[in-house]
């Protein structure tokens, strides 16, 4: 009497694996894309300074305040561009690796995304 050794359905769920992979791989180039030109806006100096970047990390807009504009103090000036310009920056990485995250469920495949 043989043995009989069960059909292996290997491929055909190789072949699943790849498709889903695949539109994986589709939805979160859909979903960076969307990110990119979402834009992020954050103030600093109780909304003095107020700065927009896009998710593509680029800086959109600055807007000053004139009342904040000192010439004896530009130093503080600069200061409060660059706090408003990290927090958006950092908002808006924060958001693009949530999202991304939700997406591939934290699904990490080295090369695939």
């Amino acid at each position: 009497m043989k043995a009989r050794v069960p059909q292996s359905k290997g491929p055909q769920n190789l072949q699943q694996i790849a498709r889903q992979a695949q539109k994986l791989q589709e939805d979160m180039d859909k979903l960076a894309q969307e990110l990119d030109v979402k834009e992020y806006t954050a103030t600093s100096g109780g909304d003095a300074v107020k700065a927009t970047v896009l998710g593509k990390m680029e800086v959109k807009s600055i807007e000053i305040k004139p009342e904040v504009v000192d010439p004896e103090d530009v130093e503080m000036l600069s200061d409060l561009v660059i706090g408003a310009v990290n927090e958006a920056l950092r908002a808006a990485a924060d958001d693009k690796s949530e999202q991304m995250e939700a997406l591939s469920g934290g699904l990490s495949v080295p090369g695939l995304f």
